[in-house]
């Protein structure tokens, strides 16, 4: 999106719906109030950046919704506000990168929310292809929503943070969802709601030294959204719970195939590992074949925790996993966004953490109880197996 308003990186046949949203959208944010003249089809081209014939359509898309009217030889005025004129229904774009892993519960939290406000949504997925990504955010702005909930493919993008200032050139309110900016200002106002994924990977590691583990390895990620914040909480608990760092098992691959997977086990009874944090479920419950075949039984002579919760509970060893709320995400980010529909540009810009969950299960040796009372000691405390 470059532009004044970005309008010029959007679809030709497509612009006139883009300019008639920000310009609704600035009629409900009280740039014009009723009974007020609009600049003339020229100006409005010349600030935008955009030919006659698109401006003349925009226009009258909003005199088709009633909001403005054309007085001959006066000029077009403001007739009413978005919220006084309404429409059937309010859409919304919802654009993920997979309908299939981890966003089908985020999905869920924002039906949830949108559904009890009489809000339609429209849902794409970019199959985590930046290109794509871009065509659907157009698309979703030429069927003329009402806002956007973005989860950007920032991992995948050359430049993460120039991309998310960008995103204050759009015409229609939006929030981000389990993204937040890399590298943002201070004064930054973008708009999230998000997992804290580093806070994640900490609270795996600290778990395991309440067990009495020492030597923890980490079977990671790498070009995922989440991996890089994952494994510097890893890393981070690792120095400030004062543990052993050891290279060989702190390893991260884009994919873990069977052999690799089958080297990494090795690499654990070689080093003399005990407990192994994995990203993801699926990764994780990959090893336990080749760990058993090694003598490594869990969680008697090795403990793991996954990252994701997605099926960590499915297998013959069901996997304590650190558990994103997915479902609480979607809520809070369809929540915001209607408030920044409503409000415009007095509503609050918001910028939500949420802190994952630990859910106990088999695989570390800890009893199924609420993490607080696992040792019955405060988080951190030193311990004995």
């Amino acid at each position: 999106m470059t532009g004044n308003d970005g309008l010029d990186s959007f679809p030709q046949g497509t612009k006139f719906r883009a300019l008639a949203a920000h310009l609704r959208q600035q009629i409900a944010e009280g740039r014009w109030s009723v009974d007020a003249r609009l600049p003339t089809e020229q100006e409005f081209a010349q600030t935008h950046e955009v030919g006659i014939n698109t401006v003349r359509r925009a226009i009258n898309l909003l005199v088709d919704e009633g909001l403005v009217r054309r007085r001959q030889g006066s000029g077009t005025y403001v007739v009413a506000i978005p919220a006084q004129v309404g429409r059937s229904a309010r859409f919304v774009g919802v654009l993920v990168p997979s309908t299939s892993y981890f966003y089908p519960r985020v999905i869920e939290g924002i039906e949830r929310v949108m559904t009890a406000a009489g809000v339609r949504i429209i849902l794409s997925s970019s199959e985590y292809d930046p290109d794509l990504e871009a065509q659907q955010t157009n698309q979703l702005l030429a069927a003329d929503v009402d806002g956007l909930l973005l989860v950007p493919n920032l991992h995948l993008i050359e430049n993460p943070q120039r991309y998310v200032d960008r995103l204050h050139r759009l015409p229609v309110p939006y929030v981000l969802v389990e993204r937040r900016p890399p590298d943002p200002a201070p004064d930054d106002a973008t708009p999230y709601v998000c997992t804290n994924h580093l806070g994640g990977g900490y609270a795996a590691v600290r778990h395991f030294v309440e067990l009495g583990h020492q030597r923890i390895g980490h079977l990671g990620r790498i070009r995922t959204a989440t991996a890089d914040m994952v494994a510097e909480g890893f890393d981070r608990a690792v120095r400030d719970l004062n543990l052993p760092r050891i290279p060989a098992a702190v390893v991260r691959r884009e994919e873990w195939s069977p052999d690799e997977l089958a080297a990494y086990a090795q690499t654990c009874k070689d080093n003399e590992i005990t407990a192994v944090f994995c990203l993801g479920d699926r990764d994780a419950a990959g090893l336990l074949p080749h760990a058993r075949r090694l003598g490594l039984t869990v969680p008697d002579r090795l403990a793991v925790i996954a990252y994701d919760d997605e099926v960590a509970d499915l297998g013959e060893v069901p996997l304590t996993a650190i558990s994103p709320p997915k479902t609480e995400v979607g809520k809070l980010a369809a929540e915001v966004l209607l408030r920044r529909i409503e409000q415009g540009v007095s509503a609050a810009v918001h910028q939500i953490q949420l802190q994952p969950r630990l859910a106990i299960r088999a695989s570390c040796g800890a009893a199924a109880r609420d993490r607080s009372s696992v040792t019955g000691r405060r988080p951190g405390a030193p311990s004995g197996r």
